[in-house]
C-alpha cells in the first residue's frame, strides 16, 4: 500500500525519541537523496551546504555513503576524507583501515555486457551506458518516450544471455549487476559488524530515495531507521520520509544540532 510516512523534519522530536540515548550510524544515498537527480550522471551536484552538515555530522557520529555510483565517482562527487563509501549498491567499499569487494570474478560478465549494450543502444538518441566496476546503468532519462521500450528491449536481451547477471531498475534506468545476494542492505548490514556498530547503543539510520534503497529499509527493520526521500507516496519501508534533497539536508543539519547538544 503506498502512503507517506512521517516527516523526520516536521516531527523531529518523535524522531529523536526513537534514538533514544543511542549513537546514530547515518548511512547516506546520493542522487536523489542529497543530490538532486539530474538529466546526466555528472550533473547531479551536492550543495555545498548539504557537504558542510555531513563534514559537521562526520565528528559527531559514524556516517558512511551507499550508493549505485561507481566507488570511485562517489568519493569524488562527495569530496570528503575519512568516511566511509560504498559505491555500486555496496560491491566495492573503503574507508579508513577498509577495502572490500564482492563479486570481482563477475567483472568479465560485465564487460562482455558492456560491449553487447553499446552494440544495441548506441543507434538510441539519449540512451546512456554508464560502466561501473561492478554494474553497468543504462540511463532512459534523455530517451525519446517512444523509443524507451527499445532500450528495456535491449537490456533483457542482453541479460537472458548473460546468465550470471541479474536486471535492477531504479528511476529512469536499467541496472545489470552480478547474480549475487548481495544489495544495499546486505552491505549496510556488512558495515555494522565490521565498523563494530552491531551493538545496543548504536542505532543505525538509513537514508534514501529509490527502490535499491528499499533493500536498507528492510534490511535494517527492527533494528535501525529508514527514512525515504519522496515527493508522492509511495510503498516503503521506511518508518519515516523526507520531500527531496534540500529537506533532507534541513533534517541532517538539526540531527547535527541535537548531537552537538548532548
Amino acid at each position: 500500500m503506498t502512503h507517506f510516512p512521517p516527516s523526520a523534519l516536521s516531527e523531529f522530536d518523535a524522531f529523536t525519541a526513537a534514538i533514544a540515548d543511542r549513537t546514530p550510524a547515518l548511512f547516506l544515498d546520493y542522487d536523489g537523496t542529497l543530490a538532486a537527480i539530474a538529466p546526466r550522471p555528472e550533473l547531479a551536484v551536492m550543495p555545498e551546504e548539504a557537504r558542510a552538515v555531513v563534514r559537521r555530522l562526520s565528528a559527531l557520529c559514524p556516517v558512511a555513503f551507499v550508493s549505485g555510483r561507481d566507488l570511485d565517482d562517489l568519493a569524488a562527487m562527495v569530496a570528503l576524507d575519512d568516511l566511509v563509501y560504498a559505491g555500486s549498491h555496496g560491491f566495492d567499499l573503503r574507508g579508513p583501515a577498509l577495502r572490500r569487494q564482492v563479486g570481482v570474478e563477475y567483472v568479465p560478465d560485465l564487460d562482455d555486457a558492456e560491449r553487447s549494450l553499446h552494440d544495441r543502444l548506441d543507434g538510441i538518441a539519449g540512451a546512456l551506458v554508464e560502466r561501473k566496476r561492478f554494474a553497468i546503468a543504462i540511463h532512459t532519462r534523455q530517451v525519446a518516450p517512444p523509443e524507451k521500450p527499445m532500450v528495456a528491449d535491449a537490456v533483457r536481451a542482453v541479460a537472458q544471455a548473460q546468465a550470471r547477471l541479474r536486471v535492477t531498475g531504479g528511476k529512469e534506468l536499467f541496472e545489470l549487476r552480478p547474480n549475487l545476494p548481495w544489495d544495499k542492505g546486505r552491505a549496510v548490514l556488512a558495515l555494522l559488524e565490521t565498523l563494530g556498530l552491531e551493538g545496543d547503543g548504536t542505532v543505525p539510520i538509513y537514508l534514501g530515495d529509490d527502490e535499491t534503497d528499499e533493500d536498507a529499509f528492510r534490511a535494517l527493520s527492527g533494528r535501525g531507521i529508514g527514512i525515504r526521500v519522496m515527493d508522492a507516496p509511495a510503498e516503503t519501508a521506511a518508518a519515516w520520509s523526507l520531500r527531496d534533497p534540500a529537506e533532507a539536508a534541513a533534517f541532517l543539519g538539526r540531527l547535527a544540532d541535537w548531537l552537538a547538544e548532548g
